[in-house]
C-alpha cells in the first residue's frame, strides 16, 4: 500500500500537480512549476518503478496460486532485490538527512532547508518504511511448497524435538 500511495504522489506530480513541490526543492520544483516535458516523462518512469515495486510485493507474498513454483521463486526473489534496494536507499538518504537536520552534517551554502527537512522527515523514510515492511512481509510468509517440504523432513529438520 506504502508503494502505491508513493506511485500516486508521483502521477499527481507527472500530470502537473504543483502542490508539495516545494518540499522536492532544487531543479526537480523548478522544472515542475514550469511544466518541463522532460521532467514529466521522468516522473512517469519513477511512478511506473514504484507501482511495479508495489505490485510485485503484493504477489510475492500473496502467492499467485497461477503462478509455477519457479515463477513463484522469481518473483519472491524480485521482492527481496526491490526491499533491500528500497532499504538501502531510503536508510542512506534518511539517516544522511537526519545527520544534516541535526547539524553534524552542514547543508551546502545555498541549501534548500525546507526540501531537506522533507527529504529527512518524510520522503526518504518512505522509501526505508516500505522497503523494511516488504522484507518483513516476505519474511514472514512463505511459499506453500517450502511448507509442504518442511513437514515431509520430519520433526528434526524442521525444527520440532524427536520422541522416542
Amino acid at each position: 500500500m506504502l508503494g502505491v500511495l508513493y506511485a500516486a504522489v508521483s502521477v499527481y506530480w507527472a500530470c502537473g500537480g504543483t502542490e508539495l513541490l516545494k518540499s522536492v526543492g532544487g531543479v526537480f520544483q523548478r522544472a515542475g512549476e514550469h511544466g518541463s516535458v522532460g521532467l514529466a516523462i521522468l516522473v512517469w518512469f519513477t511512478a511506473a518503478l514504484k507501482l511495479l515495486a508495489a505490485i510485485l510485493g503484493v504477489v510475492a507474498v500473496g502467492g499467485r496460486p497461477a503462478l509455477t513454483i519457479p515463477q513463484q521463486r522469481q518473483v519472491r526473489l524480485l521482492a527481496w532485490v526491490a526491499a533491500l534496494i528500497l532499504s538501502v536507499y531510503g536508510g542512506v538518504l534518511s539517516v544522511t538527512g537526519w545527520l544534516v537536520q541535526i547539524g553534524v552534517i552542514a547543508a551546502g551554502a545555498h541549501a534548500d532547508h525546507e526540501a531537506l527537512r522533507w527529504h529527512a522527515y518524510v520522503w526518504d523514510p518512505w522509501f526505508l518504511v516500505w522497503g523494511l515492511l516488504l522484507a518483513a512481509s516476505l519474511a514472514g510468509t512463505r511459499p506453500r511448497a517450502h511448507r509442504r517440504r518442511v513437514a515431509r523432513a520430519g520433526p528434526f529438520l524442521s525444527g520440532g524435538a524427536r520422541r522416542r
